[in-house]
């Protein structure tokens, strides 16, 4: 245990002095250092407030949770800074974006590349949301395109990435139920 925790701090020095300082940097320092926030039951409550509607005012989410808006603000500048909620979003109805093509690309990965094909895919702009996952495939892509024609550009940009050993892609055709 010694030696990890002087490896660690060394590595949290080098950290320091390269300047990362951003809510990730802090994220993963916290990883590493099992110093993650640990969250009550105020905070799973402020989670799932959010997670219904993101555009609640910090009043009406301090009133629900019975607690002072300074708390909630609070709260939500602790869970932002440890990485807990990394982003607000806006979802949509599947029939608002007629125009646009939804396909899933199930992803076999080479050896244990893993890790490097999961930071390619999500730096590619066609992958909408990107899912580890145990089976015959090791990752699920859903891509989203405006034609056919971006959807293969899509295709044959992540096929060509090294560590990928296979794919298969399916294009939605309607979606029955969107939670």
């Amino acid at each position: 245990m010694g030696g990890e925790a002087s490896w660690l701090r060394i590595l949290l020095l080098e950290w320091s002095s390269l300047g990362l300082s951003s809510a990730a940097d802090r994220h993963i320092i916290a990883v590493l250092t099992n110093q993650m926030f640990p969250m009550d039951e105020t905070d799973q409550k402020l989670l799932s407030l959010l997670r219904q509607d993101a555009r609640l005012t910090v009043a009406t989410l301090a009133a629900r949770l019975k607690v002072s808006r300074g708390t909630v603000t609070n709260r939500i500048r602790r869970l932002e800074d440890d990485g807990v909620i990394v982003g607000y979003t806006v979802r949509l109805r599947p029939d608002v974006q007629q125009n646009q093509i939804s396909a899933w690309m199930s992803i076999a990965v080479e050896g244990n590349q893993t890790r490097s094909v999961i930071g390619s895919l999500l730096g590619e702009p066609g992958v909408a949301t990107l899912h580890d996952t145990n089976g015959r495939w090791d990752l699920l892509a859903e891509l989203r395109a405006q034609t056919l024609q971006d959807l293969a550009k899509v295709l044959e940009r992540i096929r060509l990435l090294k560590g990928i050993s296979n794919t298969e892609t399916s294009i939605h055709l309607e979606t029955y139920r969107l939670s």
